[in-house]
């Protein structure tokens, strides 16, 4: 009984000393700025248990008309900030679907920012672990024979004012903490961190992305047609790579 209780106690402090790491993220990467928490203005959908936790699916939903970026944190991860999306003005953008890497149980940021530059935030506790230094899906060779090869495709959307596409990206997109399992060596990391979305030359949105994006970059999106078109995608890796993709925007007038 002793010995139980002991135990117990021992796990209590050990949670009570777990500390917390969204403060200082939120110095680090919003430099101190308020954030306001509640619903209505973004919204994140995560499972509460990932099936797979090197691809584990986020839906941000831009509530309120006029956001200019929202900003996708996972804070438990080793580079928390996954992706901050910029979005261009006009263009609409209500959804944005991804897919990342979460490398211990954690809760998961979406921080929005509107117009006049107001911070707002709603956080999901996601169950997953080890998503960050799991092995590649694809052999190496095979991803670097593809790299930066992307593929659109447009899909119907419930909205007729709005469009849905989504870009996939071939890039292994190595975090750095995967183990190569013929020399045991770590793999260096390797990913795509900028990639930039436009209608014509009209820009629906960029992103800065880490390690936390899942190999395969994915990125479905809503958005406001603007008459272009061509679709145009430039992506970047932190090794210097530029890869780019144009397609004919089916239907545009």
């Amino acid at each position: 009984m002793v010995a139980a209780l002991c135990l117990s106690a021992g796990a209590a402090l050990a949670q009570e000393q777990k500390i917390d790491p969204w403060p200082g993220l939120v110095t680090d990467i919003f430099h101190d700025r308020p954030i306001a928490s509640h619903e209505g203005v973004v919204a994140l959908e995560a499972p509460k248990r990932a099936e797979d936790a090197a691809i584990v699916p986020m839906t941000i939903s831009l509530l309120a008309p006029g956001l200019r970026a929202a900003t996708l944190v996972i804070d438990e991860n080793p580079m928390p900030m996954a992706a901050a999306f910029s979005f261009g003005e006009g263009a609409g953008v209500t959804k944005i679907e991804t897919r990342v890497r979460v490398n211990s149980y954690t809760n998961v940021h979406v921080v929005s920012q509107t117009g006049d530059g107001a911070l707002h935030s709603v956080v999901k506790f996601v169950k997953a672990s080890g998503g960050c230094s799991a092995p590649a899906i694809k052999d190496q060779d095979e991803a670097s024979a593809n790299l930066g090869k992307m593929k659109y495709r447009e899909l119907p959307s419930e909205n007729p004012a709005l469009r849905e596409a989504q870009i996939m990206i071939r890039h292994p997109n190595n975090s750095g903490l995967q183990m190569d399992p013929l020399t045991r060596a770590y793999i260096p990391a390797h990913y795509v961190d900028k990639v930039e979305v436009r209608q014509g030359d009209a820009l629906i949105f960029s992103m800065e992305g880490g390690i936390s994006l899942s190999e395969d970059p994915s990125f479905r999106f809503a958005y406001k047609p603007n008459g272009a078109k061509v679709m145009r995608v430039e992506a970047r890796d932190n090794q210097g790579n530029v890869f780019k993709g144009e397609w004919p925007i089916g239907g545009a007038s």
